[in-house]
């Protein structure tokens, strides 16, 4: 199993010995380390961007228990640098934890956060109904909301319980979660709410983040 140092640790930076490189079907190599900082893409967000020992890390996913990078070139055996794009890992924690805060908002309400795409650009968080007669949400309420977790910097906590990584902000309920996120919510910059809508019974709410440097 790959140890997954983003789940405890900020760093972008790191060495990792080298498990084994593979020959993929279309002619790249499939790497295993023992240990990596990269988040693979999963779980609503998308994979970490970087090098790895020079080398441009084209994907990185989960197989099994193992993270898998892909690179246009073979590693020489033994250690490796890491080093994570700090600007994709920046951009892609703001988004998970906006995604968060929706979530808050949402439960508030009397709906149910099911699915989430915390993609740049393509935000959006699924809810179902915990009652039958659950009122749809105003996108002014769920914001005022919002911006009040915003305005008073909740800090971000993270467990590992039984194997299983928790993130919560200040004493907000913890969701499971294995994606990277802010350290505090003033982070995450400017928010805005694009839509919502029911679809199948379901609500669907879009957002989007302004760019930040």
């Amino acid at each position: 199993m790959t140890e997954r140092l983003y789940y405890t640790s900020e760093a972008t930076a790191g060495r990792a010995k080298m498990i084994r490189c593979t020959e993929e079907t279309d002619g790249r190599y499939a790497v295993e380390l023992d240990q990596t900082l990269f988040h693979p893409q999963g779980g609503g967000q998308p994979a970490d961007r970087g090098l790895i020992s020079g080398i441009a890390v084209e994907g990185v996913s989960l197989r099994g228990d193992q993270i898998i990078h892909i690179l246009a070139r073979p590693l020489v055996p033994g250690e490796v640098e890491m080093q994570v794009d700090k600007s994709a890992r920046r951009r892609h924690a703001r988004w998970h934890s906006a995604g968060h805060l929706i979530g808050y908002a949402g439960e508030y309400f009397g709906w149910q956060p099911v699915k989430a795409h915390h993609w740049p650009g393509e935000g959006r968080i699924t809810f179902t109904p915990r009652e039958q007669d659950a009122p749809m949400p105003d996108a002014a309420q769920l914001s005022a909301i919002i911006d009040d977790w915003k305005a008073d910097n909740l800090l971000r906590h993270t467990e590992i319980e039984a194997g299983r990584r928790k993130v919560r902000f200040g004493d907000l309920p913890a969701y499971p979660c294995g994606g990277t996120h802010v350290k505090q919510l003033a982070e995450i910059g400017e928010m805005q709410l694009l839509g919502l809508k029911m679809k199948k019974g379901q609500l669907v709410i879009t957002y989007a983040l302004g760019e930040q440097e």
